[in-house]
């Protein structure tokens, strides 16, 4: 990777070269405040991904939210976590740790959110490793494994959707492969940059390149919603109600 004059200081974490990309594509603040006004986002999100043809919803029966209410929108930050060759006996007694989500929040940008390949059972990210992620501004974590310390996050209102919690250290288990390349999170492909949404239903990764169009389709399907949703609150009869094509 070719050395980037304004990228940060790095952490030390991982090796540079473990590092994809320093700079990310971004979206717009009103394509991502657009997406945030939708009122049932990811289930909105999740049919407009069913119309363009793409595949990207990940129930919350999968990855379940830490936080009742739970909601954000941001991009992409990426970690891929593999399991380490070691074992956790011999790593514990070598003392040194080989994970490096902290290298992701210091590649994030305000309102990114942190998506990390990892191993279930496993903490993916602890407490304090959600501070750190909440101080750099991140605005919430989706981890394809599990995470521990939940009282720290959730004093923090950090939202996390993981696959649940564990009190099992990562620490001598996983060894952090990359930053900001491509994850594989519940089955779903997801590069750094892509739109995260996630909320009580679960999580809908839309890619980089389709976000204005899976936008443009979801704000129909949400105003036809809302026309249903008033039309309903109306009296409107059944019969009518049935024959109306809101969306």
């Amino acid at each position: 990777m070719a050395a980037d004059p304004a990228a940060k200081p790095l952490t030390g974490r991982v090796p540079a070269e473990a590092i994809r990309r320093t700079r990310l594509p971004r979206l717009s603040a009103d394509v991502l405040q657009r997406y945030s006004a939708l009122e049932d986002l990811c289930g909105t999100a999740s049919d407009a991904m069913d119309r363009l043809g793409l595949a990207g919803a990940v129930p919350a029966s999968v990855l379940a939210p830490n936080l009742p209410g739970a909601r954000t929108v941001g991009q992409a930050v990426t970690v891929r976590n593999v399991e380490r060759t070691d074992g956790p006996t011999q790593a514990a007694a070598s003392g040194k740790g080989k994970m490096g989500e902290h290298e992701a929040y210091n590649q994030a940008g305000p309102g990114d959110v942190v998506v990390i390949e990892g191993l279930a059972g496993v903490s993916n990210l602890g407490g304090q490793s959600a501070t750190v992620a909440q101080r750099a501004g991140c605005a919430g974590a989706v981890a394809g494994g599990g995470y521990r310390d939940p009282a720290a996050s959730r004093a923090l209102g950090f939202p996390i959707w993981s696959r649940g919690l564990t009190p099992i250290t990562g620490k001598w288990r996983l060894a952090t492969v990359e930053i900001n390349g491509r994850v594989r999170i519940a089955g779903v492909s997801v590069d750094a940059g892509d739109l995260v949404l996630a909320d009580e239903a679960g999580i809908v990764f839309v890619p980089f390149a389709h976000a204005e169009a899976v936008l443009a389709e979801a704000e129909r399907i949400d105003r036809g919603d809302s026309l249903q949703k008033a039309d309903i609150a109306g009296g409107i009869d059944l019969a009518t109600l049935a024959a109306t094509r809101y969306k």
